[in-house]
């Protein structure tokens, strides 16, 4: 019977692959119109796919709107069902950009599945993002009963009358910071996080605080991404919220760019 030595040993036991480094690269303030600019090409070259996904926006948009002209009260309700659904419908897109670049034939039907394969990833994430959603409300209800005693929780259509009251100003300026620190809060998260996991297939801890690294260490190029997405998606609203068949797979098309173009990997050590 024969006796493995130390050394064969050592040659036989397999060798563990050692995690890929993440590196965040420098951003120039110029990258965001690159990105939309590269989104924009993938958008005229996948037609069925930019009316298919800018029809689920837009009918998002109406369904929320519609909500909130009958039962204002459940209209942050509506908005968290858009809000679960929206991470999948923003992975197929960058299942398209993402095959666009590989030289591949992106299709319809691989975008519509491209998360099945990271569902585990995909549900902490949308979790992640749900959790904030509460705080961000908690937090502006509470907001609102410092300034106003209504002796009750606010309906929707009340904080929009006090939002629009210019006597209001204190309540107007404490609203918005609450909102933009959590709304700044998911963007943060959110950035590179969902690409990177239909990337390199990664756990959701890993997309998010790399997301995170982004953000923090390139915040002046990120806050002006962020403010062309918000400004696209207000002018998209208006009046009828049609301009999301074009806006909304543009700026899906336009965050895998992106993604590619903030982050890099590298073997481990």
């Amino acid at each position: 019977m024969s006796v493995d030595t130390p050394e064969q040993s050592e040659a036989a036991a397999p060798t563990e692959t050692p995690p890929e480094r993440i590196d965040v690269m420098d951003l120039r303030f110029s990258d965001p119109l690159r990105w939309l600019g590269l989104g924009f090409r993938d958008l005229l070259s996948q037609p069925l796919v930019t009316l298919f996904y800018g029809s689920c926006f837009w009918l998002m948009a109406l369904i929320v709107s519609a909500v909130f002209r009958s039962n204002p009260e459940f209209t942050l309700s509506a908005i968290s069902g858009c809000l679960l659904l929206g991470p999948f419908l923003a992975m197929g897109l960058y299942d398209v950009s993402m095959n666009r670049e590989r030289g591949h034939r992106p299709t319809l039907g691989s975008s519509l599945t491209c998360w099945e394969p990271h569902v585990r990833s995909m549900g902490m994430l949308v979790m992640v993002v749900v959790v904030l959603e509460l705080l961000w409300g908690r937090a502006s209800l509470v907001v609102f009963a410092v300034f106003f005693n209504t002796g009750g929780m606010p309906t929707t259509a009340s904080v929009i009358d006090a939002v629009f009251n210019p006597q209001n100003w204190e309540f107007v300026v404490a609203y918005l910071c609450v909102g933009g620190f959590f709304a700044g809060l998911v963007f943060a998260t959110m950035a590179v996080s969902i690409p990177m996991i239909l990337d390199r297939d990664t756990d959701a801890i890993t997309a998010g605080i790399t997301s995170l690294r982004v953000f923090l260490s390139q915040t002046g190029v990120m806050l002006w991404w962020g403010a062309l997405i918000t400004v696209l998606v207000l002018l998209a609203l208006w009046p009828s919220a049609a301009g999301l068949l074009l806006v909304g797979p543009w700026l899906g098309f336009a965050t895998w760019h992106a993604y590619r173009a903030s982050v890099r990997f590298s073997p481990g050590a």
